[in-house]
């Protein structure tokens, strides 16, 4: 196990905790705000939040010769966020949860084609385990799957996991601050018109509630852009199952919700797949995926200026 992996899988599973209180946030705030005004709240609150931060390390370091990607990055973010907090809104949390689970399944496969990673002898099988996990969770084939929300949640999966490989594409010159910085600046002002159109009265403790959601979501943001810029997003995705027990937690601890043994056994074959993939053994001599994934990444960059 590199040190590099490690602590990667370290930081996307604090991200993941961070991200999964957000989503119990957002939940709660559907009942009384738009999804338009939910998207529009976390992303410029973040961008408060971000504030002290960016000041501490000066406006330099906000410099970028990216702009194609920091947009890219932005615009597919926001779609994906879109259709993840309206499942969030309309969905039970855990189910929400899981549908967001099959974000890995398109990752390993984006970063192979687009930044042209390795996959490590053990990465196939761990998502095959990961895999197995979520369907035994979602039981495919009754009514309460495939729904509306379900595909919804689905297609912001997908969207997601192509806006986690374009943060892999920017780590090489971009800082995770820079990252998140202009992800924030382009959210908000995406969002900016959706949410007037679609403005409610937002109550007086709605406020406190939408600050936290705006903490939560930036530091758990920083945390995942730290482990995609840390490890490569072929074999670190596969941590991002740990938001299954996160969710089985709040919705036990919050709404009363007692996860069925499908819940369970999928768990068990969920942390099976990160232990899994944690064991990768490396020949005699032969450079490990994470040094082959900064050199090709490095390669792309190079090319595309």
């Amino acid at each position: 196990m590199s040190r590099e992996l490690r602590i990667g899988a370290l930081y996307l599973m604090l991200g993941e905790a961070l991200l999964a209180i957000m989503g119990a946030l957002i939940k709660h705030l559907s009942d009384d705000l738009s999804t338009e005004q939910v998207v529009f709240f976390r992303n410029i609150l973040g961008l408060i939040v971000l504030a002290p931060l960016i000041m501490n390390s000066g406006i330099g370091s906000l410099k970028t010769s990216v702009w194609h990607w920091h947009l890219m990055r932005g615009l597919v973010g926001v779609a994906a966020m879109y259709c993840y907090f309206w499942a969030l809104g309309n969905m039970p949390l855990t189910e929400a949860f899981l549908v967001k689970l099959s974000s890995p399944f398109f990752m390993p496969l984006l970063a192979w084609w687009w930044l042209k990673e390795p996959t490590g002898k053990f990465s196939g099988l761990a998502l095959l385990i990961g895999f197995s996990g979520v369907a035994i969770i979602l039981r495919p084939g009754t009514d309460s799957t495939f729904t509306l929300a379900a595909l919804i949640g689905l297609l912001g999966a997908a969207l997601a996991a192509l806006a986690k490989v374009t943060i892999r594409r920017m780590s090489v010159t971009e800082s995770s601050q820079c990252i998140v910085f202009y992800f924030g600046l382009i959210a908000s002002l995406v969002s900016f018109p959706a949410a007037l159109m679609n403005w409610r009265p937002v109550p007086d403790d709605a406020w406190w509630w939408l600050a936290a959601m705006g903490l939560v979501a930036t530091v758990g943001q920083l945390a995942l852009t730290k482990a995609y810029r840390t490890a490569p997003t072929g074999k670190v995705g596969v941590y991002v199952y740990s938001a299954v027990i996160y969710g089985a937690l709040m919705g036990w601890w919050f709404w009363d919700e007692i996860p069925g043994w499908t819940t369970i056994a999928g768990a068990v074959l969920i942390i099976l797949a990160g232990i899994v993939n944690l064991w990768q053994p490396r020949s005699r001599g032969t450079p490990d995926a994470t040094t082959a994934t900064a050199t090709s990444a490095t390669t792309a960059t190079d090319n595309s200026r």
